[in-house]
């Protein structure tokens, strides 16, 4: 496979070639090399019981995947069978332990192996393979993330978040609602239109303003970013000045703080042209509600989605293979780019 190559120099650097969103194979290649070695935002943790089995990524990494909470803690295990691959938990439920439908197997809700019928004869049985595989899991901010193949702590990709924001509420954000919409586009093109404020003015003509374009900027880290949006109205703001810090944790993992909470986007691919946003809503101050940056989201979104889809079109033209990227406006996408350019090329 052609490496992808993206200058560190924004201000000579070339954008992904056209064939990173259009071909069949390296979207396929994504899926171990991108998203199987990050961390997916899978639930919500303050939601979790005692057993529930979820598929993590569907459509997509297609894992089937189990949560159990035992004596409080969370664990995530490989939700098929050590016997013979059937799906061991198909339902929530507030069992004590699991047990396979299929021939009996039982697993505690550790993933260890408890009994099996019809096996006192078989040999060096039960071993560690019979257990059920445990899965990296963590929370922040009330998200179940999860990991199949972790290239790096979540701490490395969260870290930044956590010690920007963990002051910004009096109260804890608490889940409220979660809506989904379907975008007719390459997941990446989706988080490309998210990594930068230059559209805003062209796009968005209700957030343009509530904010002021001339001081927004961004911030790049290791695996995230942050952009960060003043305010016209200082009443509509954290500290009379910021209406909303816009941060992204790799691959595609949004985190909108706003003064009324945090509305976090889930970007799940589909197909190469098919993609699944969750809005997840947490809300730390509900009189804050309807104003300010974070006032009209689903607007906001509907006029992403035209573009987005516009920009799936354009991607697939004999005549476009890559762009330039704007040093004083594009520099998450740049980041974003450098960052999809390292993991699949490995």
């Amino acid at each position: 496979m052609q490496k992808f190559d993206i200058d560190p120099d924004i201000r000579v650097a070339e954008t992904l070639p056209a064939r990173f969103y259009t071909d069949d194979l390296l979207f396929e290649l994504s899926k171990e090399r991108i998203f199987a070695r990050t961390w997916q935002a899978t639930g919500i943790a303050s939601k979790i019981g005692s057993v529930l089995p979820t598929t993590l990524l569907a459509g997509f990494l297609d894992e089937p995947v189990v949560f159990t909470r035992m004596n409080g803690q969370l664990r995530c295990l490989s939700n098929v069978c050590t016997h013979r691959a059937k799906i061991v938990a198909e339902e929530e439920c507030g069992a004590t332990g699991l047990r396979c439908r299929y021939h009996g197997r039982r697993f505690d809700l550790e993933g260890r192996f408890v009994s099996m019928p019809e096996f006192d004869e078989a040999l060096n049985f039960p071993s560690e393979r019979d257990n059920l595989p445990r899965i990296a899991v963590e929370t922040f901010e009330d998200l179940v993330l999860v990991s199949l193949n972790p290239l790096a702590p979540v701490s490395e990709f969260v870290g930044e978040v956590v010690s920007a924001t963990e002051e910004l509420y009096r109260e804890r954000p608490e889940f409220r609602w979660e809506r989904e919409y379907e975008v007719n586009a390459h997941w990446a093109l989706y988080c490309e239109n998210y990594l930068e404020g230059f559209h805003v003015p062209f796009v968005h003509e209700s957030l343009n303003r509530s904010i002021d374009y001339g001081t927004y900027r961004t911030e790049t880290h290791r695996y995230s970013s942050v952009q960060i949006a003043e305010s016209r109205d200082p009443s509509l703001t954290f500290d009379g000045r910021i209406a909303a810090y816009y941060y992204f944790v790799f691959p595609n993992l949004m985190l909108n703080y706003y003064p009324w909470g945090i509305s976090v986007n889930v970007v799940e691919p589909i197909r190469k042209d098919l993609t699944q946003v969750r809005y997840l809503t947490f809300v730390a101050d509900e009189s804050k509600l309807g104003a300010g940056a974070g006032a009209d989201l689903d607007t906001v979104e509907l006029e992403d989605q035209a573009v987005v889809e516009s920009v799936q079109q354009g991607i697939r033209s004999r005549y476009y293979d890559r762009g330039r990227y704007s040093p004083s406006r594009e520099r998450g996408t740049h980041h974003f780019h450098r960052l999809i350019a390292e993991f699949m090329n490995e």
